[in-house]
């Protein structure tokens, strides 16, 4: 907040642009058409089940609008892993690159015509490394998800929900060894503006683990609640940070209060764009 205060006044636009609004979620707007943008997105994960646990993934994303209501993302992911200690996973420590994604997304329904927006969202990955073991893996997954967002209150106050499938399938490298797994989610934030350029609000999003693509069994549950800031830098930069902590979580067959055999127990998102 200190660092907002630091903005020029005069950095503002008409409207909420959800498009970027969101840490760990995602808005229903999707550019103009003819937008370019470069973005850096920075993703901590820290705490496991006992030991030492932190993971950081680093993408990086160029984004086009080539018609209208249609947008695609291509992106690169480095990954660094420090575990040591953890249950179930080989002590690492290693720098590498991760894979490559593409994100497609188009909006249905736009909040000046409709009562929500309205956009639905594929990104699709393929990684070399595990984002979450570190282990050499052919990892191929995506992620859907269905935006809607609302407007609270005009220019000042707005509203998102988020439904999230994203299937998985991983090999691997060492032994051949196959799994399928699946997690299925919604996720509910609210942001307002603070001042002209400046966003503060927060975000919660309800996640379930299970075996299989086709959410055979259960594996576990989580609750991650946590701020949210976005700032407007300038006419063509924008940046956003969130943190998340699980609130409430269980694994299958565990009468645990946090879940931290599926899931972390913090999460951290910094996401820095600039339109070209």
């Amino acid at each position: 907040m200190c660092f907002a205060a630091l903005l020029p006044a005069c950095v503002h636009a008409e409207g909420i642009d959800t498009e970027h609004l969101f840490g760990f979620m995602i808005g229903s707007d999707v550019g103009s058409v003819g937008e370019r943008e470069f973005q850096s997105e920075t993703t901590g994960r820290f705490a496991r089940n006992g030991g030492n646990y932190r993971a950081v993934g680093q993408q990086l994303e160029l984004e086009f609008v080539p018609a209208k209501n249609f947008r695609i993302e291509m992106g690169s992911t480095f990954s660094a892993h420090d575990i040591y200690g953890v249950a179930g996973f080989d002590d690492r420590r290693q720098l590498a690159w991760q894979g490559v994604s593409v994100d497609f997304r188009y909006r249905f329904l736009e909040r000046d015509t409709a009562p929500v927006g309205l956009t639905f969202a594929v990104e699709t990955h393929a990684d070399r490394i595990d984002e979450t073991t570190a282990a050499a893996v052919r990892s191929y997954g995506t992620e859907f998800t269905l935006a809607i967002d609302r407007e609270l209150i005009p220019n000042v106050s707005v509203a998102a929900l988020n439904l999230v499938y994203q299937p998985e399938w991983t090999r691997m490298v060492g032994t051949g060894a196959a799994e399928q797994e699946s997690t299925i989610g919604a996720a509910l934030a609210v942001m307002t503006k603070m001042r002209p350029g400046v966003f503060f609000g927060g975000e919660a999003r309800y996640l379930r683990k299970y075996e299989g693509i086709g959410l055979n069994e259960f594996a576990g549950q989580a609750l991650y609640i946590g701020p949210t800031v976005y700032f407007q830098l300038s006419e063509r930069s924008r940046l956003t940070a969130s943190w998340s902590v699980q609130a409430w979580g269980r694994p299958a067959g565990s009468g645990a209060v946090v879940d931290l055999v599926n899931f972390e127990r913090h999460q951290a998102r910094l996401v820095y764009g600039v339109n070209f």
